[in-house]
């Protein structure tokens, strides 16, 4: 295997590694709820997004309840 004829100079490896820093998230708020939401995402406090409700979060808490109802019941 070729071996280097010069080591590196770390200015030389400092600006090959000057784009792999992290960058800082930017946030944007859920106009529905006001949370903090990564843009371009559906909203996972509220489930919408672009003003429709995606992810319909009411409707599958009160399949959830009725569920939860009917197996008490049955139980009983």
């Amino acid at each position: 295997m070729a071996e280097p004829k010069k080591r590196l100079t770390s200015s030389r490896s400092g600006w090959r590694r000057s784009h792999q820093k992290i960058k800082k998230l930017s946030l944007s708020t859920c106009p529905k709820c006001k949370t903090r939401i990564i843009p371009h995402r559906v909203c996972s406090n509220c489930g919408f997004y672009k003003g429709k409700d995606i992810l319909k979060l009411d409707e599958k808490a009160k399949i959830k309840e009725q569920r939860r109802k009917k197996k008490e019941t049955e139980n009983e």
